[in-house]
């Protein structure tokens, strides 16, 4: 029954959906509620470093409201107890909670941010996930729906490979169910339109008004706590990589069609405008973007459209991000550190036409709704991070005018004894009332 309350929810919001065209950061859920104006806080989940601070993954919340008096100032630090290889985090529908996940530990932190946006609360750690599963190990994208958040596993507890799925949960932290990624022995009635059918998970995102949801796929345990360097020098761990994107039904979330996307498509970035029937993605391994899109006859396809950079010297295309207008596609390449922005008006034909290094790596970069701020951080996974002088750490905030990135400013997190930058959600005072602090 409450499965099909949670279809008939969904069902009820594919028309709001498409007519809230007011959203902040543009990777948001669609089921979001939404800053309308200038964010006021962006809240980075951060991995304990080893000799940095008390070592401990945090939330740190950073003021970027240029009128705000501690305006690019730390004002609040959250740890949370151990490493557990802090990676992604997302709001709940009602903005009230924001859930962060472990990759390594499988913990879920759940984080109180209404009650006071500057300085957000832990209020309960969800430590049954794998069990609760049936073994999905790694929860990594964690993407709103109505009343639930849905969670993509990274591996699983038989063989740490990358075998997974997606669970879904309450907002109150309650678990639903588990929905296994098709595999070549069990394609649970999707068409497997290529050679692949590998059961990998990486990143979620939906289409509410045509009833899509699509999946991305990386590697699974094994493999990402490795040390990237003897990763990259082991052909079996090479091997475990991903190469699926997966279309869903949205509502009863059944796999329908699996493509072939090889070199490992990491982030689900999909268009704005009701008109644009399509989805991005970038692939990790072969540098380039892939547009999901549905086609005349009303079927959906996968198609490579553009390189990134120069794919024989693997620049490792990490982050992406789409401006609200769908004209823009900002793409981060962790190995030389830059930031690319491509032309999208035509989705099958992106042109670069934009390139500036950030530093000597970067991974993860959030657009605002109007497109006139971006912001910047720099680790990828713990052990796959640059070691020496180019382990740089960093939060960095940038305007742009159209044509030029400017630095507003940047905070060393290593210097602050923060930590390893990870992953940014936005907050804001007007999303709950009077503000409660100041």
């Amino acid at each position: 029954m409450t499965h099909k309350l949670t279809a008939l929810s969904a069902a009820i919001l594919i028309g709001f959906s498409s007519l809230t065209a007011q959203a902040d950061e543009t990777c948001a859920s669609p089921y979001m509620a939404k800053i309308t104006g200038q964010e006021d806080f962006v809240y980075v989940w951060t991995l304990g470093a080893e000799g940095v601070g008390d070592e401990q993954d945090k939330l740190v919340t950073i003021s970027v409201n240029p009128e705000a008096k501690d305006y690019g100032k730390v004002v609040a630090r959250l740890s949370v107890g151990g490493r557990n290889e802090a990676h992604h985090s997302d709001f709940t529908d009602d903005r009230r909670f924001l859930w962060a996940g472990g990759l390594d530990s499988s913990k879920i932190f759940v984080f109180d941010v209404a009650s006071d946006p500057a300085k957000p609360k832990l209020a309960k750690v969800i430590t049954d996930f794998v069990a609760k599963s049936g073994g999905v190990v790694g929860p990594h994208s964690l993407y709103a729906l109505p009343g639930r958040m849905l969670i993509t596993g990274l591996s699983n507890n038989k063989d740490h490979g990358g075998r997974t799925a997606l669970v879904e949960y309450s907002n109150a932290g309650d678990y639903i169910a588990t929905y296994w990624l098709p595999t070549d022995s069990n394609l649970q009635g999707a068409i497997k339109s290529g050679h692949y059918a590998d059961g990998y998970n990486y990143d979620v995102r939906a289409l509410p008004r045509k009833n899509i949801m699509l999946t991305s796929s990386f590697t699974g345990w094994s493999n990402y706590m490795m040390d990237f360097g003897k990763m990259l020098n082991d052909p079996e761990a090479m091997k475990r990589f991903g190469s699926t994107v997966v279309q869903w039904d949205l509502h009863n979330r059944q796999p329908k069609k699996i493509f072939d996307v090889p070199g490992s498509p990491l982030e689900i970035r999909c268009a704005w405008n009701e008109a644009h029937n399509y989805c991005f993605t970038s692939t990790a391994l072969t540098s380039k973007i892939w547009l999901i899109y549905e086609d005349a006859q009303g079927e959906w396809q996968a198609q490579a459209v553009a390189d990134i950079g120069d794919p024989s010297k693997v620049p490792l295309p990490v982050d992406i991000s789409i401006s609200s207008d769908d004209k823009t596609l900002w793409v981060n390449t962790f190995m030389d550190g830059k930031t690319r922005a491509f032309d999208i008006s035509d989705p099958f034909q992106p042109k670069q036409v934009f390139e500036q290094k950030i530093a000597a790596q970067v991974n993860m970069v959030s657009s605002s709704w109007d497109g006139q701020r971006l912001y910047y951080t720099s680790s990828l996974l713990a052990n796959w991070d640059k070691k020496g002088a180019d382990n740089e750490q960093f939060f960095k905030a940038y305007t742009w005018n159209g044509s030029e990135l400017k630095e507003q400013f940047a905070i060393d997190f290593t210097q602050e004894k923060l930590g390893r930058a990870h992953q940014m959600r936005f907050g804001a005072y007007s999303l709950y009332g009077p503000k409660t602090a100041q």
